[in-house]
């Protein structure tokens, strides 16, 4: 081949590769479109550590789609109140929530299965549960109903009890207690004599200075410090056996998940998880700072006496035989998790527990 004939043919080549490129662009931008979604958080800005999952989600998915998917948070009241959240995505106002699952009991008692139910699981469980279990799958099932998609997308690990201006030594102390409780929780202490209110986060404080309520529960020390609920409520007692791992959830209008291409749908599910494992990490980092500051602010703390523990266990039964006589969805999906922590706790007493027994005896006896 002459000079002449080699230079001929690289250019028909080269005209063929232009030809090619400026063909691909369109297809690129078919396959990876610019989407903008809203998420309503139920979460003020200021509580960092529960609201920066929805933070976390934004920037994991804009990174993942080179800025092609984003996605914009709004805090509680930006856009609907906290507690509305859900309705929100239902309706299509906005594409997306980060909310808890048991803020909408009053449409359906199985909504609180995806957040945590008394005496469910921890958090290693519960996570079990939704990505190897049944837990997303059931879960889903019962969302779809309510046109929505949801994901695992937070979690706080075991919370605390609450903050109470009078003791609590007996189950009769209970009676009359207006308290702040979420989800089904509100239902078994009601059978102790409690008086349950559902409150949004950032509304507790003022009902609790103002004598609106006597108790109240949130999360657990990080949070309720910046709360402030220290200054208004003496007793703060512990487990809040009513979330021993409770998840916070990414819901997904239905319509609006089914439509995004799958590479973003995949890149949500990446960012969600991570917001799930993320904020795990953060509540375990930043609680023992905190407790220490609470106590040495003056509050008392105190445990839950068994005999207290035994009667809300024995009245949380009650409630979900009630529950179970009627609603089917909740039947399912709350045996399946029954079976599903009766196997896990069998394993973990052998050896989560067995360990991490031995090795708070030793940080207890000052040789960590």
């Amino acid at each position: 081949m002459d000079r002449r004939q080699f230079f001929k043919k690289a250019a028909v080549t080269g005209a063929g590769a232009l030809a090619a490129g400026s063909l691909a662009a369109p297809a690129v931008a078919q396959a990876n479109p610019k989407i903008t979604w809203r998420l309503t958080s139920s979460f003020p800005k200021s509580l960092d550590t529960i609201y920066g999952g929805a933070d976390d989600i934004s920037k994991h998915v804009a990174a993942a789609t080179d800025g092609n998917f984003t996605i914009q948070p709004f805090a509680a009241g930006e856009i609907v109140p906290g507690l509305q959240a859900a309705d929100a995505v239902t309706s299509g106002t906005v594409e997306m929530c980060h909310t808890c699952s048991y803020y909408f009991v009053g449409k359906d008692p199985t909504f609180a299965i995806g957040t945590a139910i008394p005496f469910g699981m921890n958090a290693r469980l519960t996570n079990s549960w939704f990505y190897q279990g049944n837990g997303n799958t059931l879960m889903n099932e019962f969302y779809a109903k309510h046109n929505i998609y949801g994901l695992p997308a937070g979690n706080t690990g075991a919370q605390m009890g609450g903050w109470f201006r009078k003791e609590i030594n007996t189950v009769d102390d209970f009676k009359g207690v207006k308290m702040r409780i979420a989800g089904i929780a509100g239902k078994v202490l009601e059978k102790l004599g409690a008086v349950p209110q559902q409150i949004a986060g950032g509304d507790i404080y003022p009902a609790l200075e103002k004598g609106t309520i006597d108790a109240a529960e949130w999360v657990g020390p990080y949070d309720d410090h910046k709360l402030g609920f220290f200054k208004v409520a003496k007793y703060y007692y512990y487990p809040a056996f009513w979330e021993g791992g409770p998840t916070i959830h990414a819901f997904m209008n239905r319509d609006k998940w089914n439509s995004l291409p799958k590479q973003y749908q995949a890149a949500l599910t990446d960012a969600c998880a991570f917001a799930n494992t993320n904020m795990m990490a953060k509540y375990d980092q930043k609680n023992p700072t905190a407790i220490k500051q609470i106590v040495s602010q003056g509050t008392t703390l105190r445990p839950f006496s068994q005999d207290i523990l035994e009667a809300c266990y024995n009245a949380a039964l009650e409630v979900y035989k009630e529950i179970s006589a009627t609603n089917a969805d909740f039947k399912k999906v709350y045996e399946d998790q029954v079976a599903f922590k009766k196997e896990g706790y069998l394993w973990m007493q052998l050896s989560e527990y067995t360990f991490d027994t031995f090795m708070m005896i030793q940080q207890r006896n000052g040789k960590l």
